[in-house]
């Protein structure tokens, strides 16, 4: 099972994108679901987290106020909309599925990368 991440591009700063997780074969409802990115030459930062059993919702400090992280179950489609972006926020990202909220939380805090199942990223690009 592989997640995928869809929806970056170039952007300019101040703008906004929503990105878009899905999973053919999963039911991403019964499933955590975390956003994590990659910028350049750095390591992996976890971004959101929305659970699957409540909706509940955590933000890292860098985007809380910013971005917001929506499920839509009946399309098995987890989002992130992202507003007032800015070249710092130029990563790829990407989603992945747990059925720990807890742990996802947990990888979120600290970048980790072993959550149940990844999916391939989408680039987001800042830039004027």
């Amino acid at each position: 099972v592989q997640l995928q991440a869809s929806g970056g591009g170039l952007v300019q700063p101040g703008g906004s994108l929503v990105l878009s997780c899905t999973a053919p074969g999963l039911t991403l409802a019964d499933y955590a679901i975390g956003w994590f990115r990659q910028a350049p030459g750095k390591g992996r930062e976890g971004v959101a987290g929305i659970s699957g059993s409540d909706g509940r919702t955590y933000y890292a400090d860098s985007v809380k106020g910013r971005f917001t992280i929506t499920r839509d179950n009946a399309k098995n489609t987890v989002y992130l909309q992202m507003n007032s972006l800015s070249p710092e926020d130029t990563a790829v990202y990407y989603c992945a599925a747990d059925p720990s909220w807890v742990k996802t939380v947990g990888h979120i805090l600290t970048g980790q990368d072993g959550l149940l199942y990844w999916g391939r990223g989408t680039l987001v690009t800042v830039s004027s």
